[in-house]
């Protein structure tokens, strides 16, 4: 993930000017391509006739940013020794304030600062699956929490020995979905199994998909359901809850016939109140599905992830024999995991 704007760390220390001058410069010459293709994209589709308003202010910050980087190489440029501690905590404030910026620059469509609904399962691998699956539901609950957003468990299906066969999360907050939406994927864990006696190492699977939560007045507008496409069932709730929540059917699980969507909820206690959650997660499903469609021209959809095995994922976590997050997309490592499983995703 990226960085959010409020959570941006300054550069390690050690980095001479020179070099965050450097790195400040190419970040801002990313955000004014950024700008551009977003212009392109405002001329092109009047759906995007936002993004000009949002552009020239863009463009104003980055104008500020470009002439204190330029006032600052002046000053390095003289050689003043007394005036290097000070162009440093300066270089590091405007490349905070950049890479800030960056994140801004790369979310142009309204959902992009909106909630978002971050469903996750088990893949291959059984029970270590299912642990694996649970994992990822708590990162990203950490991960929620650093960055002030809120974190609600709308569905939980529990394995019968371990974790979870699949979990839904509705975050809430600014720019949850322009953050999550590239945790899209399959996720490959490998690690001593604390289920193998015999202390074995083991790969599991864990498949992640993200739709963007929209107001359920916009939604009514260009998503219609159609009831007989529908199948609706209630079973009982599972996990936390009370009693109230096990011992009535208040869980909802709704079926798309036409394009075999499922979604469940039973964060409530009343059966209505689910329903009315797991037909907004639906139509948010459906919505997304048709934009991607559009934007991609594909007719493979959102909902349509690649077999969790083998080849398909999009980031490893190696915990054994030594310890390795790698983002397959853009090649990406960090080599404190556990930090990653603690929220820190942001990169």
């Amino acid at each position: 993930m990226a960085h959010s704007g409020n959570n941006v760390p300054p550069p390690p220390k050690g980095i001479s000017c020179q070099s965050m001058s450097e790195e400040l410069m190419r970040t801002l010459d990313l955000i004014q391509k950024n700008i551009k293709s977003a212009n392109s994209r405002s001329r092109k589709d009047t759906q995007f006739d936002h993004l000009r308003i949002r552009n020239t202010s863009l463009s104003l910050e980055l104008n500020e940013l470009t002439t204190q980087n330029r006032h600052l190489q002046d000053l390095f440029e003289l050689g003043d020794a007394e005036m290097l501690k000070e162009i440093d905590f300066e270089l590091q404030n405007l490349l905070s304030r950049s890479h800030a910026l960056m994140i801004s620059s790369l979310f142009y469509e309204n959902m992009d600062h909106g909630d978002a609904y971050i469903e996750i399962r088990a893949g291959s691998g059984g029970t270590e699956a299912c642990d694996w699956a649970a994992m990822l539901a708590k990162m990203y609950t950490k991960w929620g929490h650093i960055n002030n957003l809120n974190v609600t468990v709308v569905n939980e299906s529990l394995a019968e020995i371990a974790g979870v066969k699949a979990a839904t999360l509705f975050i809430k907050g600014r720019h949850a979905f322009g953050y999550s939406q590239f945790e899209s994927g399959i996720h490959r864990l490998v690690r001593v199994s604390p289920f193998d006696r015999g202390g074995s190492r083991h790969t599991s699977f864990a498949s992640v998909q993200v739709s963007p939560h929209i107001d359920d007045s916009v939604l009514s507008e260009v998503i219609e359901i159609d009831p007989s496409d529908l199948e609706i069932t209630t079973t009982r709730s599972q996990g936390a809850g009370g009693q109230h929540v096990n011992k009535t059917e208040s869980a909802v699980r709704i079926v798309h016939i036409p394009t075999k969507i499922v979604v469940t909820c039973q964060k409530e206690r009343s059966q209505h109140r689910n329903k009315i959650t797991a037909l907004a997660m639906l139509k948010a499903k459906l919505y997304d599905l048709d934009r991607q469609k559009k934007a991609l021209d594909k007719s493979r959809a959102h909902m349509n992830l690649p077999e969790n095995s083998w080849g398909s994922q999009i980031r490893s976590y190696v915990l054994n024999p030594y310890q390795l997050v790698k983002d397959t997309r853009t090649g990406y490592e960090e080599k404190s995991a556990r930090r990653v499983l603690d929220g820190e995703v942001q990169e």
